[in-house]
């Protein structure tokens, strides 16, 4: 330590003992911002009498009576003011949050459908690629394989819509994201990048559907 630190530390020990030479509050003597005292009883008292104001609006009488005699603390500050005071009313309840639809377990053909982005990558031309592919959860087949140009809802709900016409049309949805026509169906825009839905269509039984999925 430098010469005048070890003189103020025995000057202190001198004065006030051992108890002197522990650490003390690095807080400062004041602040150069903080507000004066009638200042901020002003605001409280304001908030008396506008229970239902808020710190836009008390700002805004302090402008008007102050009229530019003392400078007016901004609306961040008014609001640290009643929310040190406990005028503040915080919002109560645990936040509503937004929870999936449990998958059904896909036990035979057609029963649950698997899509999924596989990622991007791009092409010659400086154009990016989204392949979008469909599976059957039970058989493992390939129901579609296409190449798109985004993520976009309506580029999936539209190759999905196709895909129903070809293959059948569920009607119990695992997952609610209405298409674009009216049709008894559900995807699931969580699969944009990477992420995966799926799809449980009903009419298993139809020939059209069982003719494409092997051993069926």
């Amino acid at each position: 330590m430098s010469r005048k630190t070890g003189y103020k530390i025995l000057d202190r020990y001198k004065e006030h003992g051992l108890e002197a030479l522990s650490d003390r509050s690095r807080r400062p003597v004041r602040y150069a911002n903080q507000l004066p005292e009638q200042i901020e009883s002003l605001i409280v008292r304001l908030k008396a009498e506008k229970p239902h104001w808020g710190a836009r609006k008390i700002r805004e009488l302090l402008v008007r009576r102050l009229d530019g005699d003392i400078r007016v603390p901004g609306k961040s500050t008014i609001h640290a003011v009643l929310d040190r005071h406990g005028l503040v009313k915080r919002a109560g309840g645990p936040r509503h949050r937004a929870r999936g639809t449990p998958l059904s377990a896909g036990t035979g053909p057609i029963d649950l459908w698997c899509a999924d982005f596989k990622g991007e990558f791009k092409l010659g031309n400086g154009r990016y690629c989204y392949p979008l592919t469909v599976t059957d959860h039970a058989s493992r087949f390939l129901l579609l394989c296409e190449a798109l140009d985004s993520t976009r809802e309506d580029t999936a709900c539209t190759a999905f819509e196709r895909l129903f016409r070809e293959r059948g049309l569920p009607s119990a949805p695992t997952m609610a994201c209405p298409l674009p026509v009216p049709m008894p169906c559900s995807i699931s825009q969580s699969s944009r990048s990477g992420g995966s839905g799926s799809a449980s269509p009903s009419n298993a039984s139809s020939p059209a559907i069982r003719k494409s999925i092997p051993g069926s």
